[in-house]
């Protein structure tokens, strides 16, 4: 405590706020003509990295999880509307899927005389090749799905551009079908995967917690992509125009993998320009970061009104980030744009909104007025008929998607760790089988 310091917190030192009045629109104001939305579907994605066994502290085993789920929220609001909940009704009203994975993340390898990063390359191509995204018509890899966002809607790349992974190479942009193929310049085999890049995170002493996120947010990535590309070709006027998608978290690629942010941002584009309306509905939505804090802060003033929809422009990224070079935020990482809503009910929701053309981030501010953004009514809608109280600020389809997602503390942990044991033959040897 003798040491005790000073420190700036934008979100704590907000000061005159007056200079936000100008950046704040009325609800009323994105108000818009089409039907309602009928459905969502959210995805949310859980990990878990746990110590295999005392006295092997370097061993650690990876679980990851992602999944999806379609509330229809016309039933739902019929049920709000009964005296009575029908639980029955209520659970129809929600179908759900879910894709998981694990491997060995330190520690342990594939084979003997391969590196930690080597070893997660090759795992990873395995994930990719044999997990798949079922659900109704829906029957695909997560392979085949990443040559699908490399691609336009309905139209999936041949090939995908890797740069080659051995020290010392330097070959770039190397085109890699699905099957694989070998380095011209150094014969080193590439796997499609690469062109994901979690491998670079990757460190031979350390939990590798973070790359097992990378690969994650990836996965729910694909799950998003697969997903809405059903509805696209299957009900492109009816289901996908009535259908929201959210994930959680912001429509952003962090790390290695930031590359793919460009790839989300044309394929969702194409889809935009080829269904009619202003779809694709899809959002991001945050429950923790920098901009939820300030956003909260601003409700607890009552400088956010109820209905209030505050635009994220350079001069709000350079309060709450502390920056004097706001153009540079978001450019190589965010996908859509990012926007501070204060709900009918009071909720405060940090979202990022798909542009249906040109970049939401980029280094002359971006597109930051709603205008940018026709989705963003509908959407906006959806966050006030869906209020959740099962976390602060939360809506009820990404409450449901991390309810299905999520590992149970303490019992759960025990049990991977004893499923990471068998998996890599470090069970007790005392044991009686």
């Amino acid at each position: 405590m003798a040491e005790k310091a000073s420190f700036y917190i934008p979100a704590d030192h907000l000061g005159d706020t007056k200079w936000l009045e100008e950046k704040i629109y009325p609800r009323s104001s994105a108000e818009s003509s089409e039907a309602k939305l009928q459905s969502a579907i959210a995805v949310d994605g859980s990990l878990m990295v746990v110590p295999v066994r005392d006295g092997l502290p370097s061993v650690r085993y990876g679980y990851a999880q992602s999944a999806a789920i379609w509330l229809d929220i016309s039933a739902m609001e019929h049920q709000k509307k009964q005296r009575f909940v029908d639980p029955v009704a209520l659970g129809q009203a929600v179908n759900s899927a879910l894709v998981s994975y694990d491997l060995p993340v330190a520690g342990a390898y594939v084979r003997q005389g391969v590196s930690i990063a080597d070893s997660w390359r090759e795992t990873i191509d395995s994930i990719f090749r044999t997990k798949k995204i079922e659900v109704n018509r829906m029957n695909q890899s997560l392979l085949s799905l990443l040559y699908l966002l490399h691609g336009i809607p309905g139209a999936p790349a041949k090939h995908v551009p890797v740069n080659c992974p051995s020290g010392g190479c330097g070959q770039k942009e190397i085109p890699v079908p699905q099957p694989g193929t070998c380095c011209p310049t150094c014969n080193t085999h590439l796997y499609p995967t690469d062109v994901l890049r979690i491998h670079e995170e990757v460190v031979e002493d350390g939990s590798n917690e973070s790359a097992l996120g990378r690969l994650m947010q990836v996965v729910e990535l694909l799950v998003v992509t697969g997903l809405a590309t059903l509805l696209w070709e299957q009900s492109r006027s009816a289901l996908f125009a009535s259908t929201m998608f959210i994930m959680d978290g912001p429509m952003a690629v962090y790390g290695p993998p930031a590359k793919l942010r460009s790839r989300a941002l044309k394929f969702f584009q194409s889809m935009a320009s080829t269904t009619p309306g202003s779809a694709p509905y899809i959002c991001g939505i945050e429950k923790t970061g920098t901009v939820v804090d300030y956003a909260t802060t601003l409700a607890r003033h009552d400088v956010l009104k109820p209905g209030d929809l505050l635009s994220v422009d350079a001069d709000v990224i350079s309060a709450i980030t502390n920056t004097e070079n706001p153009a540079a935020y978001g450019a190589e990482t965010y996908w859509g744009r990012k926007f501070a809503y204060r709900s009918i009910d009071g909720r405060t929701v940090v979202l990022t909104v798909l542009p249906p053309e040109g970049n939401p981030y980029d280094d002359r501010g971006g597109q930051p007025l709603p205008a940018a953004y026709p989705s963003l009514p509908a959407i906006l809608d959806v966050v006030d008929r869906t209020g959740s109280s099962m976390y602060r600020n939360g809506i009820i389809p990404v409450s449901l998607a991390h309810s299905k997602a999520a590992y149970p503390i303490g019992v759960g942990t025990d049990v991977l760790r004893l499923a990471a044991r068998e998996k890599l033959g470090l069970a007790d040897p005392m044991r009686n089988n």
